[in-house]
Order: C-alpha cells, then structure tokens, then sequence
C-alpha cells in the first residue's frame, strides 16, 4: 500500500511514523526543508531556539508514551512560570484571583470584584462571542484588562466577533469563582487543566521527537521529500483521492492521502469540489505570526519561559525567554535569545516590511519593557510563519461544517493537523490525530478525527510524563 502524507509537523510525522513501525514505506512530502512544523526547533547564534514557545502536556497515555518512546530519557521536566505583563506589573497567568487583585490596587479591585458580581445577578446574554463567555464569567473589567487587548492582538479583530470556541478551547470552564478556589485549595487534584504548572521538554528543542521520527521513518524504508510542496491532490471518478501533484506538475499515484496541509490550499485544488464548498472554504481565515529573535547581552533578564503581553501600546503579544527552558539549549552561552511574536494577516504592513524594519521595531519594543534594563541588542533574526492559526471568527462553523462534510465524502482521504482540519491543536491534540490515522489505514478502525480537540475524550487510559517516565494516573 502507497501512502503519501502531506506536511512535516507533528500530526503527518506521527503517522508516518506509526504507519512506518507496521511494516508500510510512507512517503512525507514537505513544502520547507525542516521537519516539526509549528513545533519544529532549529540551531541560531550557537544556540537552540523554537518556533516559539511551545511546551508539551497531555493526559493521553498513547501520546504520552510515543513521545517518550521517541525521546527516552533525552528530556527536562521543566517548572511553568508565564505572566501576563500588563502596564509594568507582572499577573501569574492563569490568572490567580489574589495575586490580580492585590497587583490591581484596592479601588480597582473592588470595581473588578463588583463588575463580577454584577454578572453573577444580571448577566449579559450569551451570544455565542468570545466577549460574552469572558464577561460572564469574569465581569467586564477584568475582561478588558486581562482578556481583550491580548485576544484582539492575536486574532485583529474585535472580541465581539470572535467565537466562543476559542475560549471554550483555551480556558474550558475556568471564571473567577474557580481562580478563587484553585487560590485556597489545598489538593492539587482540584485545579482547572489549564493551571498545569511543569512540562515536559526535550533537551535539544521541541522538534527533537518529530526529527527522531523522520529518521526512523527513513531507516524502515519510507522517504522524507524536503522543499517539495504539493500543489492538489487528485481525487478520481469515484471520488477516491488517488494521487498527488507536485509544484513542477509531475503526478505521483497513491492509495492513501493524509493531508495537513492549509485545508484552503487543500480544498482550492480539488477539482471536484463544488462551487459552494470553495465558496465556504474562501470566508475562513488564517492569521500569519512572526517571530523576531534577539540575542541580549547576559542572562537572568527575567525569569518567565513566556509572557503574554497586555499593555495596548506594544504591538508585540509574547515575549520568549529560551535562556528559561532547559540549559542544554543554551549551549553555554552567556548570552539570552528573546522571541517578540508579532500576528498579522497577509494584507498588514508588518507582513510586507523587510526584516530589519521589523527587527528595529521588536528591539524598541522590547526597550519600552524595561524587561532587559539597559543590556545590549546584539543580532536580530526574523522568521515568518504563513497560516499558523485558523481564526475562529463568529459563525465560522456554518462555514467550516460543509467543508469538513464534503471532505469527509472522499474516500482515502485522512485530514489532519492544525492546518490540515482547521483547528487550534496543541501538540498533544496533532499528535493523537496522526496516531489515529495511522490506525484507520493500517488497521482499519474507524477513528472519527475531525472529533479530535472538541468533544473527543476516547482515553482507554490517562498518564502523565514525570522526571522518572511514564506515570499511569489513578494507578
């Protein structure tokens, strides 16, 4: 059986590589020539960075154990501290109700508290926005203070139209009541599952597992095709998708296709789509983001892995400190690597500037922090990354629903990834995709994957990733 698979980050790399360990020859086409994706890591100024901060968790104890199948003992644990930095005051984040409170003063602490209180007796209608979920749950003022300049960064639009889905996502069931609880609880057991304070991290970088897989993929026989994009795929008369198309027209046959390219792209290169489907797919949007990396003289500069930037005059909305993960990445090196992530659509100034006007631009920003006092910007480097986040704009369900029912016609088609299925994953959520998609092919299950990152909680069991392995919960 001929299997292409279509991307090099985690979701299409995990496929291959399960697909590779039983006895199949997966063929991995890349549009770059580096492997990881979102997640992958690379070497700068003698040291090694991400692609932004990203940091491994996951409850699901078939993730977690290819994970460390592929890392063995080559990993950290590492101890989370990320802050929200807001007007020159550091916020732990998630947000911890006494540290805010005590950090915003008394008179606006106890208009915050009333702003909550005033939600809890007339509380504004749910009108399926990302304002509105914040609001009952929080009050409007500190919806304002801690959730709206950094949302409206990330997505470029407004709160009022942004779906609740991203914070449905992202911060699940957490209010203010629930930040108060987890403040004066005692057990652990009783915190919200986004106040995970340690991680797991590999000792050369995020990417070190999809690298490890890559290669493993190839030592059984597979291929890893870099700086090969693929420009459709080829569905036939019985709506099978049957080959691929490379950039140079060549067509190579296949009897399975996992996809985690852009769906756009995707859906823009089908032939049999309908006009309506590509009508759909055209009205759902991606944000861009770019990373500017710094070297600063020194170290210490302050002791976060990441901060969400709040305060509405920087542009910039997190700030990486990779002197903060684990020393092996550093390389000895005296020096610190900071990350200013800028988000952008296509049509933004920023995306079009050359990389020393935005260099200049993260190094005054990152002055204007105070974050690094008076040490010295030594190098710039700017990386961008096209369509990294598929932005969850109000009522983008009735557009992405017949999009994801008309993929799902095509036979031998398998849609995967962030990209690929048009979902905000975190590693853990890419990962299981792959895995699973690796089954429905090989083993002939039928794992609904477009579940996955919603309502999918198919655990046979739970586990989490400790200094000495694997830890299967309530075991």
């Amino acid at each position: 059986m001929k299997i292409a698979i279509i991307g090099a980050g985690p979701a299409g790399v995990t496929a291959a590589y399960e697909l590779a360990k039983k006895g199949y020859k997966p063929e991995i086409f890349e549009a770059s020539n580096r492997i990881g994706g979102l997640a992958r890591s690379f070497e700068l100024w003698d040291q090694v960075v991400d692609l932004g901060p990203h940091r491994f968790f996951s409850n699901d104890h078939k993730v977690n154990k290819l994970w460390l199948e592929t890392i063995s003992k080559d990993y950290s644990i590492v101890n989370r501290l990320t802050r929200i930095f807001y007007k020159k005051t550091f916020f732990m984040y998630p947000l911890q109700a006494v540290n805010a409170l005590l950090n915003l003063g008394f008179f606006e602490s106890t208009l915050c508290v009333l702003s909550y209180f005033k939600q809890k007796v007339l509380p504004i209608k749910d009108d399926g926005t990302f304002e509105s979920w914040v609001v009952r749950r929080f009050g409007y003022r500190l919806f304002n203070t801690f959730f709206k300049t950094y949302s409206e960064k990330l997505w470029g639009i407004s709160c009022k139209e942004l779906d609740s889905d991203f914070a449905a996502q992202r911060i699940k069931k957490l209010s203010l009541w629930e930040a108060i609880k987890n403040a004066i609880s005692i057990s652990k057991t009783t915190k919200h599952k986004t106040l995970v304070d340690q991680f797991a991290y590999p000792k050369m970088g995020s990417g070190l597992p999809y690298e490890r897989m890559v290669q493993k993929v190839t030592d059984l026989g597979g291929k890893f095709h870099a700086k090969t994009p693929i420009k459709k795929v080829i569905v036939d008369q019985s709506n099978r998708a049957c080959a691929i198309e490379k950039m140079d027209g060549e067509i190579l046959d296949f009897d399975h296709i996992i996809s985690s390219m852009p769906m756009d792209h995707l859906v823009k290169g089908l032939s049999t789509a309908p006009a309506d489907i590509k009508a759909s797919m055209a009205k759902l949007k991606f944000r861009n983001t770019i990373v500017v990396y710094l070297l600063v003289e020194g170290e210490g500069h302050f002791p976060d892995n990441w901060l969400y930037i709040h305060s509405a005059d920087l542009d910039t909305g997190r700030i990486t400190n990779f002197r903060n993960w684990c020393p092996e990445i550093n390389k000895s090196s005296k020096d610190s690597i900071l990350a200013l992530e800028y988000w952008c659509y296509d049509q933004d100034q920023i995306w079009k500037d050359q990389d020393e006007v935005i260099i200049e631009k993260a190094k005054k920003e990152l002055m204007m922090t105070g974050l690094i006092n008076k040490a010295k910007v030594v190098k710039g480097h700017v990386e961008r990354i096209s369509k990294c986040y598929p932005v969850y704009a109000t009522g983008y369900k009735n557009n992405l629903e017949p999009v994801v029912a008309y993929l799902k016609t095509i036979s031998n088609l398998h849609v995967i990834g962030r990209y690929g299925s048009f979902k905000y994953n975190n590693q853990d959520h890419s990962i299981l995709m792959g895995l699973l998609a690796a089954e429905n092919i090989a083993e002939g299950k039928s794992h609904n994957l477009w579940q996955i990152n919603t309502d999918y909680e198919n655990y046979q069991e739970e586990s989490s990733i400790t200094e000495a392995g694997l830890e299967l919960k309530n075991a």
